[in-house]
């Protein structure tokens, strides 16, 4: 890396974490920890929750998979306005009164402590993997830069996240997200720009390219269930979407930040609209990418590399001085605002529905206490994920496969209880819950169905045994 280069990228990676840190007041109480105080404007939420979407996984993974393949994985961006309207309609003003900051107190209170368990451990599986998924390609640039160790990247990188989420708590997370957001916006434009105008006949040589190898392609129309189609991207994007939105820990303690119900609203339709055309542009990356090596093939090493090292590749090597720095640093402004996240949030589920059930009267010192230790665990769990993807081929894959799996259907038991809320009992949950965990493994050790569709048939599963359980004991209740 050229020494300019080397310095924008320390100079803005370095601004980030002292940003953050910035935050810091001792007189910071666990409410302002883990809501702001209700205090932030819904544009810095919407662009909180925009930069959540676009994690390094966003930034690497979308632009890999359209070099080796198509467009087909952008079905799932599609997929979003659809959750976006249900929760600006319904899940924010539902959560803003319910009083408490845990996306999962409502399943306590409807079937008991098992329910909230049971969702909360699914949430922080999920988040632990994404962690894995972002710190190991946010090391990849680097890696291929430097030459450093990845390992070693992951780790300093984690340790630096850790360090401001853990001083200054959800509000240092959501406004250096907010200006991460913008950032790395910009470098995605910037960088689609220069592959557009390095090709040899202008821009219009790559949709050329593109058009006649048919990149630009979402996917078979079939009903086949075993491959990620048209239908399996679209579905998993919609059932992915409605749990991120409904019940996902990271989106439900943000609409508690916003200084207002119509605020919150405007935050959730914000963040998800604006995440679909900036998904385009990392999908057109790929396909520019793909055309700009094909014109000079001579230009890649010759034993070849992973798709997700493709991008990195281009960066360090076609771009001019001081580019390169700038596009480095917004894939890790893009990664350090997702990780920080996924911290906060798994920190505040712990606190809430593990620790305080058995210290109902802790002090806000030692709830304090609990959140930043909470903070170091989960990072270092992070760690050891993002170590293990070393093993995988795509990241992107492994985390679609990682979270559907995870997910455990726990949608469905949400939706059981707020659709409901008077006929279906605790045993009728319990039973659902059992049906649907025994069918996500059942789809997880066997090839007859995408692992994608885990979420979709886990949540479908738990929501009809339980509803035609509360249904049949309804009718035997009444007969007697």
């Amino acid at each position: 890396m050229h020494i300019i280069d080397l310095i924008v990228f320390l100079i803005f990676t370095g601004g980030v974490v002292l940003f953050g840190c910035s935050f810091f007041n001792k007189k910071t109480s666990s409410d302002d920890f883990t809501s702001a105080g209700r205090s932030l404007p819904g544009w810095v939420v919407g662009m909180s929750i925009f930069a959540t979407y676009v994690s390094s996984i966003s930034y690497l993974g979308y632009p890999g998979k359209a070099f080796a393949g198509d467009w087909n994985a952008f079905v799932f961006s599609i997929s979003i306005p659809v959750a976006s309207y249900f929760a600006a309609k319904y899940f924010v003003p539902f959560y803003r009164n319910l009083g408490s900051v845990s996306a999962y107190s409502f399943l306590e209170h409807r079937f008991g402590p098992w329910a909230r368990l049971y969702a909360s451990m699914c949430y922080l599986l999920t988040q632990i993997a994404r962690m894995g998924s972002i710190l190991f390609l946010l090391a990849l640039p680097m890696n291929i830069l430097m030459g450093w160790n990845i390992q070693m990247v992951i780790i300093i990188t984690s340790i630096a996240i850790i360090v401001y989420s853990m001083l200054g708590g959800i509000k240092a997370v959501i406004w250096t997200e907010a200006i991460q957001g913008f950032i790395l916006i910009g470098g995605a434009l910037v960088c689609l720009l220069i592959l557009l105008f390095k090709m040899p006949e202008g821009p219009a040589q790559t949709f050329e390219i593109a058009a006649m190898d048919n990149k630009f392609y979402l996917g078979d129309l079939s009903l086949d269930m075993s491959t990620s189609t048209f239908w399996v991207c679209l579905i998993y994007g919609i059932f992915t979407n409605l749990q991120n939105y409904g019940i996902d820990q990271n989106y439900v303690q943000r609409y508690h930040t916003a200084k207002s119900e119509r605020q919150a609203k405007f935050s959730a339709l914000f963040g998800g609209y604006l995440f679909i055309p900036v998904s385009a542009i990392f999908f057109l990356i790929g396909t520019a990418l793909y055309a700009y090596y094909k014109v000079y093939p001579e230009l890649l090493p010759a034993e070849g590399l992973k798709a997700d090292y493709v991008f990195p590749f281009f960066i360090v090597n076609e771009l001019p001085v001081g580019m390169t720095g700038l596009l480095i640093a917004s894939i890790f402004a893009a990664g350090m605002s997702t990780v920080a996240t996924s911290v906060t949030s798994s920190s505040t589920i712990i606190l809430t529905d593990y620790y305080k059930r058995f210290r109902k009267n802790a002090s806000d010192k030692e709830q304090l206490f609990v959140l930043k230790v909470s903070s170091l665990i989960v990072g270092i769990l992070g760690i050891v994920v993002a170590i293990a993807f070393l093993n995988v081929d795509s990241a992107l894959d492994a985390w679609w496969a990682l979270s559907s799996i995870f997910s455990g259907g726990m949608l469905g038991l949400f939706l059981l209880g707020y659709l409901s809320r008077k006929m279906v009992r605790n045993f009728d949950a319990v039973l659902g819950v059992i049906c649907g965990v025994i069918l996500v493994t059942w789809i997880t050790v066997t090839p007859y169905v995408h692992a994608n569709l885990a979420i979709v048939f886990g949540t479908l599963l738990i929501f009809c045994v339980g509803f035609l359980s509360a249904s049949i004991c309804s009718r035997f209740r009444k007969k007697q």
